[in-house]
């Protein structure tokens, strides 16, 4: 008897298998064509394939769809029931699925058939009785030159004790052996890599087989009664049970490949963050921001103030506040490393509603926003003093943090690479979830206020009725953006910040402070440095941005959905490539027009952004200079951590979409 997995849904088998159909053609259907030899016998793909006069000539394959048989499990010796979906030609990979819905692709050479695991049954076994008992009269009676009985096996008794022997062996293994590796990184054409779960199969069974093989060649040759040989079965059995439950401790997996440049390089990002922001803070509030028109640097005692830091803090708690209110849908992100699943509430756009009543209440009591306007530098400085302390508080607690908890991308083992990266994956303080909360509520609802800030000094300063053109379309545009990230803000579960990169340095400074004083740059230079813009301009702006947007918005949806739920009928237009983890990769829609049209969306609004502060100088496309040069570190570090994640249906995809984020350019 063989274990094999019984749960799940073989269901899906058929959409699978039309998605690889509708993406490498359905010849096999269209053409007439006819099967030949052993595959007629089959419905798999014929051997020859006659389009008129010709014949084409295809690989022949063992294995048809739809057909049962048995699939060795990867990094182990079992075979379970699997159902074959398709095959590919061109790697010679089958894709199959186990009962309980996991789908991997094999190698021929690790499918059999399940004739080849019927056990045969020994003469004496299957005769009828009256021949057993011939037979065994036969073999007891002897002839006078043969040795007494008990000395000397029959070679059919021996034949038939080897293959007992083989059978409890093959059984004993099965029943304690459950899958436990998922190396799908072997089966899509890569090195053995395996990712072992927290389960003690493989070392029970190179614990349990030798001393199944030594009890089993003692007991073969034992002069013991069946009976004692009985209860040393019924002590082993109790035994196997026993260490069969033990659990056995999971190996932390450490962080081998370092980015930004390893050690050195984030060290030196660790001050050169800082004074990035600084100095395009200082060059806004030059006359002339040239490059070449360098900022004297301010003294040390007005780049700080108290009243400030508690105007950043009332406003971090606040947001905090909102968060934890009872409001908003409760959902559950992508499974962890562990097979957890953490729970989010999704209440940011009502955060945003919150906040802008207070700012109304705050006007609405003439208090001035020009405040943040004047110590804008001052609140810069105070959101990275604090976001240096977060950071430093993070390290601390997440040296007392599980192993399954820290983040797969920070666990190098040197201090401030971990320490820039972050070390702990999800960090929490009871359900608050610290890195959640930064990414979407402070910095990014902080950006819109300043925004308004910014429009209101412009008014002030240079005594206008209503702000200019140039200003109520930087407002506009990104106003939208942030209304569109906060209205999908379930959408963020799935992206590499929330699934792989630790909460430390990089995002905690990214989100306090880069987001907030660096995105409202164009902002903050059309204050001191005010342009005039016609409508038909305006109008042009207004359309590029609206593209941009499109594309984002609509490939995100494309993106969320699929992961979401890929059986969705608005999706059945979709074509995906499978892989050996179970996800499809789209080669359809946006997904198929470039890899990334996400990033694609997102450049051309960044540069619609900048155009309204006009050509005289080039500090208001930092933005969109930056944002280029952040896309692409994304998007190679995306290619490299799908490529070890898919194997060959990654490289498959990438002859289909060869493009990356600009179509017949990059």
């Amino acid at each position: 008897m063989y274990q094999v997995m019984t749960s799940g849904d073989s269901s899906e088998c058929t959409r699978w298998s039309s998605g690889v159909q509708t993406i490498y053609g359905r010849a096999g259907r269209s053409c007439g064509c006819k099967r030949l030899g052993k595959s007629s016998r089959r419905h798999g793909c014929p051997e020859e394939l006659s389009f008129g006069d010709s014949v084409w000539k295809m690989p022949s394959r063992k294995f048809a769809d739809g057909e049962v048989v048995m699939g060795r499990w990867p990094g182990s010796v079992l075979y379970y029931e699997v159902q074959v979906t398709s095959y590919d030609d061109v790697a010679h990979l089958y894709t199959v699925k186990y009962k309980d819905g996991t789908e991997l692709a094999l190698k021929e050479s690790d499918i059999r058939s399940q004739s080849s695991f019927k056990h045969r049954k020994s003469q004496s076994s299957s005769s009828s009785p009256s021949r057993r008992s011939s037979s065994r009269s036969r073999s007891r009676s002897r002839s006078p030159g043969r040795p007494a009985k008990g000395r000397r096996r029959s070679a059919s008794q021996s034949r038939e004790h080897k293959d007992d022997k083989k059978k409890t062996l093959q059984e004993t293994s099965l029943a304690l052996v459950k899958p436990s590796e998922n190396n799908t990184k072997r089966y899509n054409g890569e090195p053995e890599s395996t990712e072992k779960n927290d389960t003690s199969c493989i070392i029970l069974e190179q614990k349990l087989k030798p001393d199944l093989e030594i009890k089993r060649v003692l007991e073969q040759y034992s002069l013991r009664s069946r009976k004692d040989d009985k209860k040393t079965e019924e002590i082993f059995s109790e035994k196997k049970t026993f260490v069969a439950v033990k659990p056995i401790e999971k190996v932390p997996s450490k962080t081998k490949e370092l980015e930004f440049g390893g050690r050195i390089g984030t060290f030196m990002l660790i001050f050169l963050l800082p004074a990035t922001v600084f100095y395009l803070l200082l060059m806004c509030k030059q006359d002339d921001p040239s490059l070449l028109n360098f900022p004297p640097l301010p003294a040390l005692e007005s780049l700080w103030e108290w009243r400030v830091f508690g105007v950043f803090l009332l406003w971090f708690f606040l947001q905090a506040v909102f968060y934890l209110l009872p409001i908003g849908k409760v959902v559950e992100g992508l499974p962890l490393s562990n097979g957890r699943k953490l729970q989010y509430r999704i209440n940011g756009f009502y955060a945003f509603i919150l906040t802008a009543a207070a700012i109304g209440v705050l006007l609405y009591f003439q208090l001035e926003l020009h405040y943040l306007y004047d110590h804008f530098m001052q609140f810069a400085v105070s959101a990275a003093a604090f976001s240096l302390a977060l950071s430093i508080y993070l390290y601390v607690r997440s040296l007392k943090a599980p192993e399954e908890e820290l983040a797969p991308g920070g666990n190098s083992g040197y201090f401030i690479y971990d320490f820039f990266t972050g070390h702990e994956l999800n960090p929490r303080i009871g359900s608050f979830d610290l890195k959640y909360f930064c990414e979407l509520r402070p910095g990014l609802i902080g950006w819109v206020v300043i925004n308004l800030a910014m429009l209101l000094a412009e008014m002030k300063i240079h005594n206008l009725s209503m702000p200019s053109l140039s200003m109520i379309l930087v407002n506009s545009f990104q106003l939208l953006y942030v209304v569109d990230a906060l209205w999908n803000e379930e959408a963020i579960l799935t992206t590499m910040d929330i699934t792989h990169d630790g909460f430390g340095f990089m995002l905690a400074f990214g989100d306090l402070v880069w987001v907030p004083f660096v995105y409202s740059l164009q902002a903050f230079y059309l204050v001191g440095h005010p342009i005039t813009i016609t409508w038909p301009v305006a109008a042009a702006i207004t359309v590029l941005n609206c593209v941009g947007y499109y594309i984002f918005r609509s490939a995100n949806s494309q993106k969320n959905n699929f992961r979401r739920n890929p059986a969705d009928p608005k999706l059945a237009n979709l074509k995906f490539i499978p892989t050996a983890t179970g996800k499809g990769l789209l080669v359809t829609g946006w997904w198929g027009f470039v890899r990334h049209p996400n990033y694609l969306g997102d450049i051309i609004m960044a540069l619609a952004w900048s155009l309204p502060c006009g050509f005289n100088h080039i500090l208001p496309y930092f933005y969109v200079i930056y944002f280029i040069c952040l896309l692409v570190h994304r998007e190679a570090r995306d290619e490299h951590h799908c490529k070890q994640k898919y194997g060959l249906a990654w490289e498959r995809y990438c002859q289909r979409v060869p493009y990356r984020i600009f179509p017949y350019i990059y």
